[in-house]
């Protein structure tokens, strides 16, 4: 609260052109009486009831989705623009590698349904490297539901969370990502980590999904168990080099900065001029 403060003081003084923050609800109060033109980008889930009223009172504040999905339960709050998620175009590069396990990358928690991706690989007889880290919300699931489903499981492997400089090997050498979520998210950032290293990802039709993936091109989308072991044996036919290709047309960090100077322009262009007062003296 303290750096808001002191940056909503430095606009009494017209330092800023524009004002784009990634802090929630938090600056809405704050900044939506003074005159510089500010947007923020919302990375989280808004179809929770209490979110409602936020949007109910600011109705007027211009928020930037990361999906057209995460819009869906505010249609009417003051969207400037859909960006979707991009990396540096050679944070993650393809490593040459032959492909022969299934991946789970990110985060083990029952929405990402780590346990369903357990059971795919499993139907398929396909082996399974998890690199993901068990946040202490989702101990009791990982204790409870899925330690005993890989424990003395010759086809998986828990390997735990990863950095960066290691998701190129990890996500090269897999077959496909595998990402059977049960709840809208906003967007996957996994899913184009996995593009950027020419691996195609299987995942369920849920929040942000069919905007990421192109059905039959960068992966499947797919809407149960059954439909994602039938899309694991058609893996086969997708080309990897296509696969990075897309990721380098739709989800670059360069793509992103250049969506984002579009919708600080359409602010700049929509707001009111200053009036600036002088005195005598000047």
């Amino acid at each position: 609260m303290v750096m808001l403060e002191n940056v909503r003081q430095r606009c009494d003084d017209e330092e800023f052109d524009v004002l784009h923050f990634h802090l929630d609800y938090y600056p809405f109060s704050l900044f939506h009486r003074q005159p510089t033109p500010f947007l923020t980008t919302l990375h989280g889930r808004l179809d929770l009831p209490e979110h409602q009223p936020v949007f109910s009172m600011f109705k007027d504040v211009p928020v930037v989705s990361i999906s057209d999905a995460q819009r869906r339960p505010v249609p009417n709050a003051n969207w400037v623009r859909t960006v979707l998620h991009g990396l540096p175009e050679k944070l993650l590069m393809p490593r040459p590698s032959t492909p022969s396990y299934l991946a789970v990358l990110g985060r083990i928690a029952p929405e990402k349904g780590v346990d369903r991706a357990i059971k795919i690989a499993m139907r398929c007889g396909i082996p399974l490297k998890i690199a993901a880290k068990v946040d202490r919300a989702d101990q009791d699931y990982f204790d409870q539901l899925i330690y005993p489903m890989i424990n003395g499981n010759p086809l998986v492997e828990f390997i735990g969370e990863i950095g960066d400089h290691e998701k190129p090997e990890f996500l090269s050498g897999a077959l496909g990502l595998l990402l059977p979520i049960d709840w809208p998210e906003p967007f996957g950032l996994v899913m184009i980590e996995s593009m950027a290293c020419g691996t195609p990802v299987i995942a369920y039709n849920r929040g942000s999904v069919p905007e990421v993936i192109d059905d039959g091109v960068t992966g499947f989308i797919v809407e149960d168990e059954l439909s994602a072991v039938a899309a694991v044996h058609r893996l086969y036919d997708l080309s990897r080099a296509r696969v990075r290709e897309r990721f380098e047309q739709r989800f670059t960090a360069r793509r992103m900065a250049l969506d984002y100077l579009a919708a600080y322009r359409r602010l700049i262009d929509r707001a009111e001029p200053r009036i600036r007062l002088v005195s005598s003296a000047e």
